[in-house]
Parts: C-alpha cells; sequence; structure tokens
C-alpha cells in the first residue's frame, strides 16, 4: 500500500530534525530546468503568476536565487519535518518512532510542483510553487503538462517498492491531478473526510487535511496493506460512514 499527499505552503527550518537520516531527491534535474525559468522572473512577476504578496514574492525571489546543489542536512531538511501545514500537524512526524519512519520512506510519497515526486526523508530546500501555478516550460503550457509523464512513473516504482498495487489517495485535487491514473494501472483508493455542521456532513478544509495526516499516521503505525482495514480508522473523533461511502470513496465522519 502506497499513500500519496500533498505538500504544504508553511515550511519549518527552524525546529532541528529528529533523525540524522535523510535521503536524495530523485528528479532535481526536472526542478533544475523549473529553476532557470523562475530565476529569470523579478519578484512582481513571481506575486503576479503565483497570486501572491508583494512579501512573499521577495521571499521566494530569494529562495530561487540561493537554491543550490548538493543538498545537505546543512542547507536542506528532511521534507516530511519541512512541511508544517495541516497534513502535517495530523501526521506529526516528529513523533513517529525510527522504524516507523523507515517504514513511512516506504510508504508514503509527497507530491510537489517544484519537486516532482519527494520521499519522506529527501532533503529539500525552501520553495514555493502549486501544481496548479501556470508556469510554462517549453511546449509545457503548465506544471501538469511538464510533471504529469514523469511523476506516473515514480509513482508507479514506488508502488512496485510498496509491495503493493493499492494507492491511498490523500492527496488534495490540484496534486492528484498530476498522475495519469489511467496508465499508473492502481488501484485507487481515495478517503474523504467530513464533519457534521449545520445538520450536514461537510468537508471543511483544514479539518480534512489534517484528518489526511492522521490516516497517513494510521496507516503507518498499524502496517496497514488491505483495503478493507482502511474502515478500522477511528482518530480524533472520525469513523467509517458506510451509508456515504461509495466504492473506491470510503467516507469517514466527525460529530
Amino acid at each position: 500500500m502506497l499513500i500519496v499527499i500533498s505538500p504544504a505552503k508553511s515550511l519549518d527550518y527552524k525546529t532541528p530534525s529528529v533523525t540524522s537520516e535523510y535521503s536524495i531527491p530523485e528528479m532535481l534535474d526536472e526542478s533544475e530546468k523549473l529553476l532557470h525559468r523562475l530565476r529569470k522572473m523579478s519578484p512582481k512577476k513571481i506575486s503576479d503568476l503565483m497570486s501572491i504578496s508583494p512579501a512573499l514574492g521577495e521571499l521566494n525571489f530569494e529562495r530561487y536565487q540561493t537554491w543550490h546543489q548538493p543538498f545537505t542536512p546543512e542547507n536542506a531538511k528532511q521534507a516530511v519535518l519541512a512541511f508544517s501545514g495541516a497534513v502535517y500537524l495530523g501526521l506529526d512526524a516528529p513523533s513517529l518512532s525510527e522504524d516507523k519512519l523507515h517504514l513511512l520512506q516506504t510508504k508514503l510519497r509527497i507530491l510537489s510542483g517544484f519537486y516532482g515526486v519527494l520521499k519522506p526523508l529527501d532533503l529539500m530546500q525552501p520553495y514555493r510553487l502549486e501544481m496548479g501555478t501556470k508556469l510554462k516550460y517549453q511546449r509545457s503550457e503548465d506544471l501538469y503538462a511538464f510533471w504529469k509523464s514523469k511523476i506516473t512513473p515514480k509513482i508507479k516504482d514506488a508502488l512496485v517498492e510498496s509491495g503493493s498495487n493499492v494507492l491511498v489517495n490523500l492527496a488534495s485535487n490540484e496534486y492528484s491531478k498530476s498522475i495519469d491514473s489511467k496508465k499508473l494501472g492502481a488501484e485507487i483508493v481515495t478517503p474523504e473526510f467530513k464533519d457534521l455542521k449545520n445538520g450536514k456532513y461537510k468537508m471543511i478544509t483544514f479539518f480534512a487535511k489534517k484528518a489526511r495526516g492522521l490516516m497517513t499516521r494510521f496507516i503507518v503505525e498499524n502496517e496497514i496493506d488491505k483495503i478493507e482495514d482502511l474502515q478500522a480508522f477511528d482518530v480524533d473523533g472520525y469513523v467509517f460512514n458506510p451509508r456515504l461511502s461509495k466504492e473506491g470513496k470510503p467516507v469517514f465522519t466527525r460529530g
């Protein structure tokens, strides 16, 4: 069983890493191509491209100017420890045991608009480039066109490494669209998380993101390999809701 999740906009490079182990991203040559394009942009152009504030435009301009190889623990941080958004709050990777971090390295892949595919312990220098960004590169009109044919084989390889043909899609639509599901040839399961609000079950973005991280942790801690065993997920008040669920789309509700 392989899990895919989205990256996060918020990053934490101040908190020391809990492990000295690391790996190197496999698609840095592709990242360099995008970097070459981004480095030619002014802070204002970056702000306009990404619909971010002038201050964030300046920050990311500096990030792309200073980004360099080789990656080391002194100038980069393991991806699963560097991202700090809601998904990663739920996953809480720093509190996993060393054995579970090793398992996470096999079971999890992080989809990225700049790095393509990251293993949890891949060193990563800070960046911002969401998969939905309309960044053109040569004949590629956007990042989906740039990445899809490159990401899909990497996910296929990771499925083989995981020993299963089941992909648990815990990424957002923006990122899961970067995988060509038809060419992947895997059994894809996309869990959904909903909270009771005004008498109806609805997806509340922050809670749903955190729940994706909670489920990632649940799968790794319990070494789950079968789709049906996902129904046992009962963390933070969520329980499997068979009435709302469909094949390939189990729904977990709370409240």
